[in-house]
């Protein structure tokens, strides 16, 4: 071999080395690798289980329909956070050093996903927020979007606007609020506040916060009968207003509650009983539609064929319960936008599949017809809900649209 040939030969394998590492992992994978945080055990668990039986019934979906562009989904890394901020910024970490990821399904709560949001951000690959309600999330400063969060939860500004609403057409005078201490719970307060004072009130006559899994809430719901508030608006999670109810009760009184769609759950009406009946709040409508929309009655059939009529699903045996929408159905709907993104991106790179996701237009999913753009990265708007009441018929209790 000739000194020529030989160089030649080393500067050919050089250039294929350098073509192979140009190829990120992620494009030279056969099948398509997701990774997902969220809260499989501990006390809400149902909201990351929800999140997690959402996204592989979108993920069998895609694949039983032939993948994306030819290429299988795979949820290769899921880790449990206990909707614990320092577990879930924990485990983002080992998400976002895993290279063969090409997308991220964030964590059920708000805590927990506000704790990594940064951390996703700079890294830069497409991050589907399923349930997370802060505004903030996606809307940092309240204006442009992070360029590659996508929220389908419902959030605060879009829920809590319906509710202030709602409490001002039912001709409420004294408005308390209860809400979580977290940035949920404040946000939430904030954005009652000021539909309040936009609707000519001067706000709420008490507003009272309380940390998660507070076991005793007497003084709270004391002050805030004290104020003699009219009707209370409450932000929380369905454990913590069964622990509301339960306090109302006990001091008997009994104004009227509204309460936000995270908290309108089976751990609600589990620890609070029959005093649930009369509780109005504000849910996603999917599931509270007849007929059901096409996608949303394929996913029914779906689930019920997976898991059977089981705590998520509810007692109806026809169809699932309305808190389906928001412990299942927005993780299968994020699973599904993201495929869909990437299917139009034709690409596992991260700009590509954020461009492409932001021209979605129309896109029916089980809650939403879904359209994204530059400056509109949140899925579920206000024509998407309806407000429910807690009814009792016989010995069944269930959500029932509000017919005014």
């Amino acid at each position: 071999m000739t000194h020529r040939t030989l160089c030649a030969g080393l500067l050919t394998a050089a250039a294929a080395t350098v073509a192979v590492m140009a190829i990120s992992p992620a494009s030279a994978q056969q099948t398509i690798k997701i990774g997902m945080t969220s809260a499989l055990t501990g006390p809400y668990n149902e909201y990351g289980e929800g999140a997690r039986r959402g996204v592989e019934l979108a993920i069998e979906r895609t694949n039983a329909k032939g993948g994306i562009n030819g290429k299988k989904v795979e949820l290769a890394t899921l880790l449990d956070d206990q909707l614990v901020p320092d577990r879930a910024v924990q485990n983002m970490r080992k998400l976002l050093d895993d290279k063969d990821l090409v997308a991220i399904i964030g964590p059920a709560g708000t805590g927990p996903t506000l704790a990594v949001i940064d951390m996703v951000t700079v890294d830069g690959r497409p991050y589907m927020n399923p349930i997370a309600q802060a505004t903030t999330i996606t809307y940092p400063d309240g204006g442009k979007p992070r360029p590659n969060v996508f929220s389908f939860g419902l959030q605060n500004d879009v829920e809590m606007k319906m509710q202030a609403q709602y409490a001002e057409t039912k001709g409420y005078r004294k408005v308390g609020t209860l809400h979580e201490s977290t940035a949920a719970g404040v946000g939430a307060a904030e954005v009652i506040a000021r539909q309040l004072k936009a609707d000519g009130k001067r706000g709420p006559v008490a507003d009272e916060s309380y940390n998660q899994k507070a076991q005793d809430l007497t003084a709270q719901i004391a002050r805030l009968q004290r104020a003699d508030a009219d009707v209370i608006v409450y932000t929380g999670l369905g454990a913590d207003l069964a622990v509301v109810r339960r306090t109302m009760a006990r001091l008997n009184w009994s104004v009227p509650l509204i309460a936000n769609n995270a908290s309108l759950t089976p751990p609600y009406q589990d620890g609070a009983g029959d005093l649930v009946v009369g509780t109005r709040g504000s849910m996603i409508a999917a599931f509270g539609e007849t007929p059901l929309n096409p996608v949303a009655q394929e996913f029914a059939d779906a689930y019920k064929a997976k898991y059977g009529a089981d705590k998520f699903w509810g007692s109806d045996p026809g169809r699932p319960q309305l808190s389906m929408s928001l412990t299942v159905a927005n993780a299968y709907d994020a699973g599904l936008v993201l495929f869909e993104g990437i299917r139009l991106a034709n690409s596992t790179e991260p700009k590509a599949i954020n461009k492409a996701i932001e021209g979605i237009k129309g896109f029916r999913g089980v809650n939403a017809l879904y359209t994204f753009t530059p400056e509109k990265h949140h899925g579920v708007v206000e024509r998407d809900l309806s407000m429910f009441e807690y009814t009792k018929a016989g010995d069944k209790i269930a959500l029932k649209i509000i017919k005014e």
